[in-house]
């Protein structure tokens, strides 16, 4: 048939052609959370709207929770009035909730896939930004704003353009010290921010066979930096073993005769891409963005570009970047001192993350001037982490250990930087003001890399330590 795995599940799940030239499609999995959630349950009550199939519908706390004491009521008041709102709509609607309650709650594209509710095959929807996580399992997963949460609501449909595939090869060896959150910059670096626009990434080759679910969820995540609407890898033996006895997931004969659908989706293996992309994994190096988009990033051993050995289109970004970082160009990016770590967020909170940093900063202290914080992406990550004893490793390093949320990676919660402080970070975005204060500045990395930051307290090759 010469089919991507995107054309298949998007055929499977399309309802009819719209006047518009879109396709109206159904939605198999709805996620929500308190932030995006609320005006959509307004909107469906305002038009006498019930929910169209609320067994498809889930809900979690994650993007406002406090990470250090979840006492009620919240001291934001903006927060506490979110969590009523949602409390309130997941009673009325008879929605699953994964509240702290349940042993459950974390950040959704954390719970999603480990609760077994993210499936090869699916359409996913959530009012977020980095829903393409889920397309790690072979899913074609969007992220959507309010209205079309209203719509999933009342629905169970959106409309929507069908995006071209571009194919993403990954071959060769990965090096020592870098890792699946380097891939993703990587790629948004070749690539650039807008280099998807219009397109689904399929990511394949080597590198992403060779790789855990949970470092391909990384890469699938940070899609969206790269301009792509979905991002997606193809479903194997890695994902069926995964997924098999998880809690929503099919069991005994059922689970069969699912992962003989599931291998269905798979692209064919001579399938029509837009065009396709081949990138030599042995070449990466830990990387680090310097700028105020997740596209400029260089290498740890690089220097910082300057505006005027780059290309015209570049230069004026380049310019406003130095400006805002405060940064020289041709500067190493090696050395720059910081004065936070992050580690945590949907790109990099799960136990391998938090594993991989745990390797890094056992038995040393972190850097006097540093703050250090950890925050698991889930409830279920953060009971595994304290049963295999990370979680005091990390304490006796100098970090704080946290409870399950999105944290800093967004600061709509208590954990912000500070005036103009800088911040080792393993989240997804570097924008201005991403992480709280206007004039903070986030430099992304992967999690070990913001380890062997703490440690030193500047940027640091985690090769060296």
């Amino acid at each position: 048939m010469r089919e991507t795995l995107l054309d298949k599940v998007w055929n499977a799940h399309t309802v009819r052609r719209l006047p518009t030239g879109q396709d109206q499609l159904f939605i198999g999995l709805h996620l929500v959370h308190e932030v995006t959630s609320p005006q959509a349950f307004g909107m469906l009550r305002d038009e006498g709207l019930a929910l169209k199939y609320p067994d498809r519908t889930f809900a979690t706390v994650d993007h406002i929770i406090p990470t250090d004491s979840t006492t009620r009521p919240f001291s934001d008041h903006m927060a506490e009035a979110m969590f009523l709102e949602i409390e309130s709509n997941v009673q009325e609607s008879g929605i699953p909730f994964f509240n702290e309650e349940s042993g459950l709650q974390g950040i959704v594209h954390v719970i999603g896939p480990e609760l077994g509710l993210t499936q090869p095959g699916m359409t996913i929807a959530c009012g977020d930004s980095h829903t393409s996580t889920h397309g790690a399992f072979g899913a074609v997963a969007f992220g959507i704003g309010t209205s079309q949460v209203r719509d999933i609501l009342a629905t169970q449909c959106m409309a929507l353009s069908r995006p071209k595939v571009r194919r993403i090869e990954v071959n060769g060896k990965l090096g020592k010290g870098v890792f699946a959150k380097d891939v993703a910059l990587h790629i948004i670096g070749t690539l650039g921010v807008h280099g998807g626009v219009g397109l689904a990434y399929e990511y394949a080759g080597e590198v992403f066979d060779n790789f855990s679910m949970e470092e391909r969820m990384t890469v699938c995540n940070m899609s969206i930096e790269g301009g792509a609407r979905v991002g997606y890898v193809n479903p194997d033996k890695t994902t069926f073993d995964y997924l098999k006895d998880r809690k929503f997931c099919p069991t005994g004969s059922n689970y069969q005769e699912a992962v003989h659908w599931w291998k269905s989706m798979a692209s064919d293996s001579d399938a029509d891409y837009a065009d396709v992309v081949t990138i030599d994994g042995s070449s990466i190096e830990p990387m680090v963005t310097w700028g105020i988009n997740p596209g400029q990033v260089i290498g740890v051993n690089d220097t910082i570009p300057d505006p005027t050995q780059a290309h015209a289109g570049d230069r004026d970004s380049i310019a406003e970047a130095l400006d805002f970082m405060d940064f020289d160009a041709g500067a190493p990016i090696a050395g720059t001192p910081i004065d936070v770590a992050f580690i945590g967020s949907c790109t990099n909170s799960r136990i391998s993350d938090l594993r991989e940093a745990a390797d890094v900063v056992k038995g040393n202290r972190i850097a006097k001037n540093v703050t250090a914080i950890v925050v698991p992406g889930s409830q279920q990550v953060l009971n595994q982490a304290e049963t295999e004893g990370l979680h005091k490793i990390f304490q006796q390093s100098g970090f704080e250990w946290r409870r399950a949320g999105c944290s800093m990676c967004l600061a709509m919660n208590p954990d912000k930087l500070v005036g103009n402080q800088i911040c080792a970070s393993s989240s997804n975005r570097n924008f201005k003001g991403r992480q709280g204060s206007p004039t903070g500045r986030t430099l992304l990395m992967s999690p070990s890399m913001v380890a062997a930051a703490a440690l030193s307290g500047s940027v640091v090759d985690v090769r060296t330590v």
